[in-house]
C-alpha cells in the first residue's frame, strides 16, 4: 500500500494554495540539474544554509540541522556574542554578524537556507527578508508574533516558491501519524470537543513592567535586539528567556507551547480557521486585595475556548489551558493513570470514544487504555524517519529536493499548514488582550477595560478581522518600531 503524507489542515488558505498548484499542473517542469540557476542545489552537494539567532535554543537548530549530515553553516548572525560561542566554536569556518540584515546581504550568494531561532517579535521580518531572496527557511515556533504575520509568511512561501518548516518537532513523531489513522479508522467516532493544556509558564507573567533600567551587557546589540519592538530602555533578567512574558516580544506561555500541543488535534480533525474566540484568565495581587492586570504582560494563567465550523458536521469546540489548569479527567482513565504527560496533553472528545496525548503528541493513547494494545489499525501514512528526532533532516532534504519535489511533499509542517495553525493559536493572545482605554488616572498613566474578555469574539478568518469589537482588531497587527517594516 502506498503511504500518504500527513493530511494538512482544511481551510481557505490552504484550498487556495491547492488551488494554485492545480493550476500550473498542467506545464511542463524541466529537471532541476538542467535548470540550475538561483536557489538550486545539486544533488552531491550540501545545503549552505545561514543562522539568525545561533544562540540558546539557536544552538539545538544549529545542530539539529549540521547533525542531518547534508548542511554546511556558512555563516552564523546572533545579537549577544556570549551566547552565539558554542555555534561559533562548532563552526569555525562561518562567517560572524550581528545584524541579519547586513549577514543576508553580504551572503545571499553564497547561501541557500536560512534558520531563524530569535525571540518570537523578529521571525516575520527575519524570515521574509530571506524568503523574499529565494532562500529556503525554518522557523522557530511559534512561527510569528502576530496573526498578519503568519498570513504574509503563508502567502510568502507560495509566492517565492522556498522550502519551509516551522520548529515544532512533534509534528514529524511517530503520535500524531497513528492518532489521524485512529481518527481515520472511525475508532472515537466524530469529534465533538477536543481539551489540551500545558504548565507554561516557568518565566513571570502578569507582572508590571520593570521601573528601574540597567546597563546592557557590554556583548549584547540592545538595540538590534529590540528589532521591531517599541523603543525601552534595557532591564535586567529580560534576556535571556523571561521576554517570552512581555507582548513586546513575546506570546505568553500560549505561544509557546500550543504549536507543540494543539497541533496534533488540528491536524487529526484538518481544522482550518476558528469562527470565534472566547477566553478567561487568571491575575495576580498588587497590594492588599487588589487584583492586578498589566496590559505589557501576558497573564499567569489563561483558558482559551475557540470554536470551528465544520461543514455537514456539528461545530467542534476547542479547549486550551495554561498557567497549572486542567481539564477534569476523563472518566475512561484509572484513577492512577498519567493524563497525558502530566502538566501537559490532548484529549479529543468522540462520539464513540476518546483518545489522549503528551506534547509533541507523544505517548498516544485510546481510552480506556487498555484499547490501545488491543485495537490495531495499519499503517496509512508516511513515517519521517527518526520521527521527531528527524524534524530538521526533514526539512534539509526537502531543501536539497527543492520546491515541488516528492522530499518537499514529505514535508511535516510547511508553512501553509504551521502558517493557519499559527494564526488559530495567536487568536487566542487576541482574545487575552482585547481591551480597549478608559479616562486616564490622576497621575496620568492609562486606565485599562478588557471587554473583549466577556464576550464571544467573532472571528473572520479570510479577511482577518473581528467583526463584533473593532477595538481587538489593534492585536491582529502591530506596529513595527521606526526604521524597521515588513517587505
Amino acid at each position: 500500500m502506498k503511504k500518504e503524507t500527513l493530511p494538512p489542515n482544511d481551510n481557505s488558505r490552504r484550498n487556495f494554495i491547492k488551488a494554485s498548484a492545480t493550476a500550473v499542473a498542467g506545464f511542463y517542469f524541466v529537471p532541476r540539474h538542467v535548470l540550475g540557476g538561483p536557489g538550486f542545489i545539486a544533488p552531491s552537494d550540501k545545503l549552505r544554509v545561514a543562522g539568525i539567532g545561533v544562540g540558546g535554543m539557536g544552538t539545538g537548530d544549529v545542530r539539529g540541522v549540521s547533525n542531518s549530515g547534508k548542511a554546511d553553516f556558512i555563516a552564523l548572525c546572533d545579537v549577544d556574542d556570549t551566547r552565539a560561542q558554542s555555534s561559533v566554536k562548532a563552526h569555525p569556518k562561518a562567517k560572524y554578524y550581528k545584524d541579519f540584515r547586513t549577514m543576508l546581504d553580504k551572503e545571499h550568494k553564497n547561501i541557500d537556507a536560512v534558520t531563524v531561532s530569535t525571540p518570537d517579535h523578529m521571525h516575520a521580518i527575519q524570515a521574509l527578508s530571506a524568503m523574499q531572496l529565494g532562500k529556503h527557511v525554518y522557523v522557530q515556533k511559534p512561527l510569528t508574533h502576530d496573526i498578519y504575520e503568519a498570513r504574509i509568511l503563508t502567502e510568502a512561501a507560495e509566492k517565492y516558491k522556498v522550502v519551509t518548516q516551522m520548529g515544532n518537532q512533534g509534528s514529524s513523531g511517530e503520535g500524531v501519524r497513528k492518532m489521524v489513522e485512529w481518527y481515520n479508522a472511525g475508532l472515537i467516532g466524530e469529534a465533538t470537543r477536543v481539551w489540551s493544556w500545558t504548565d507554561r509558564p516557568v518565566w513571570p507573567q502578569g507582572i508590571p513592567w520593570p521601573s528601574e533600567k540597567a546597563t546592557p551587557p557590554a556583548d549584547l546589540d540592545w538595540d538590534l535586539w529590540l528589532g521591531t519592538a517599541p523603543q525601552k530602555d534595557y532591564v535586567t533578567n529580560l534576556i535571556p528567556f523571561n521576554w517570552r512574558g512581555w507582548w513586546d516580544y513575546g506570546t505568553g506561555a500560549l505561544g509557546d507551547m500550543a504549536c507543540h500541543i494543539m497541533e496534533p488535534p488540528f491536524r487529526v480533525l484538518g481544522l482550518g480557521y476558528p469562527e470565534s474566540a472566547e477566553c478567561s484568565v487568571g491575575s495576580v495581587y498588587v497590594g492588599e486585595f487588589q487584583r492586578g492586570y498589566f496590559p505589557e504582560s501576558c497573564p499567569p494563567s489563561s483558558h482559551i475556548t475557540l470554536r470551528f465550523k465544520r461543514e455537514g458536521k456539528e461545530d467542534l469546540s476547542f479547549h486550551w489551558m495554561d498557567g497549572g489548569i486542567q481539564p477534569s479527567r476523563p472518566e475512561e482513565l484509572g484513577p492512577n493513570e498519567v493524563m497525558g504527560d502530566g502538566g501537559n496533553g490532548v484529549i479529543i472528545e468522540g462520539t464513540k470514544g476518546k483518545m489522549m496525548c503528551g506534547t509533541y503528541g507523544k505517548d498516544p493513547k485510546l481510552l480506556p487504555t487498555s484499547r490501545t494494545k488491543e485495537i490495531k489499525v495499519p499503517e496509512t501514512l508516511y513515517r519521517v524517519p527518526k520521527g521527531d528526532g528527524g524534524h530538521y533532516n526533514n526539512w534539509v532534504e526537502a531543501c536539497i529536493g527543492g520546491y515541488g519535489s516528492k522530499e518537499y511533499d514529505q514535508l511535516s509542517s510547511p508553512f501553509s499548514i504551521a502558517g493557519p495553525l499559527t494564526e488559530s493559536v495567536l487568536m487566542g493572545n487576541l482574545a487575552i488582550r482585547s481591551y480597549d482605554y478608559r479616562e486616564p488616572r490622576r497621575d496620568g498613566s492609562n486606565r485599562f477595560n478588557y471587554p473583549g474578555r466577556g464576550i464571544k469574539l467573532v472571528w473572520d478568518g479570510p479577511n482577518m478581522k473581528i467583526t463584533n469589537f473593532e477595538a481587538a482588531n489593534q492585536f491582529v497587527k502591530r506596529e513595527y518600531r521606526e526604521g524597521w517594516n515588513l517587505g
